[in-house]
């Protein structure tokens, strides 16, 4: 039996339902937000359809060359280098692979070494480098980390996009397909696909463990 509602047993029971269902609504709301963040993609940008002239990055003319884009602090691009390990273990020799970190001005090399750094140097066939106040990021319009773009030898852009189905998410997604069917030849044109990760320039990218 159910206290009375005015007994002093009643109003505790009363304060303690609805302290719980305010509660209960709160790890709802909270899980709901998280949902939909790890779904919402960063700015693309619109990177140039052709190699721009300028650049510092070598763009291999025998082969394709895959460029990706990074924060050295982004926790949501753990996952990115994981599908990139991924695709470059079954298309590794058709492609260059170049991961640019970008230095922000005022930083340390200190700032640079992160396990982000560490990790990307590690996966085969990949070189890493830094990226001097997103000098190249900005000349390839590139905003997000994370973001990968493919051109093939003539310097002609066949893909630009992410390679996670959501930020931190690791698995089949639509981009790491789309570059494995592009280097296997079995898909052709130019691919785009949403990117999941941190803004590279704005502020909440500067401070580890923040993918805001």
């Amino acid at each position: 039996m159910s206290p009375a509602p005015n007994s002093p047993q009643g109003r505790r029971f009363l304060i303690t339902a609805v302290a719980g269902a305010l509660w209960l609504g709160l790890i709802v709301a909270v899980m709901v937000g998280l949902l939909k963040y790890s779904n919402l993609p960063g700015r693309a940008g619109v990177p140039p359809a052709s190699w721009p002239g300028g650049s510092v990055i070598v763009r291999d003319e025998g082969r394709p060359t895959l460029i990706l884009f990074a924060h050295p602090h982004c926790p949501c691009t753990q996952a990115t280098l994981g599908e990139l390990e991924q695709l470059l273990a079954r298309c590794g020799s058709r492609v260059r692979t170049q991961v640019w970190f970008i230095k922000p001005a005022g930083v340390t090399d200190a700032w640079m070494d992160t396990d982000l750094w560490r990790k990307a140097a590690a996966i085969p066939g990949v070189t890493v480098h830094r990226d001097e106040t997103g000098r190249e990021a900005r000349r390839f319009q590139v905003e997000t980390s994370g973001q990968a773009l493919l051109y093939d030898r003539d310097g002609r852009l066949l893909f630009a996009g992410g390679i996670t189905l959501a930020r931190g998410h690791a698995g089949d997604n639509p981009g790491r397909s789309a570059l494995t069917a592009l280097l296997e030849n079995t898909l052709s044109g130019k691919i785009k696909t949403p990117v999941f990760g941190c803004s590279l320039f704005e502020a909440e990218c500067v401070e580890k463990d923040v993918c805001k």
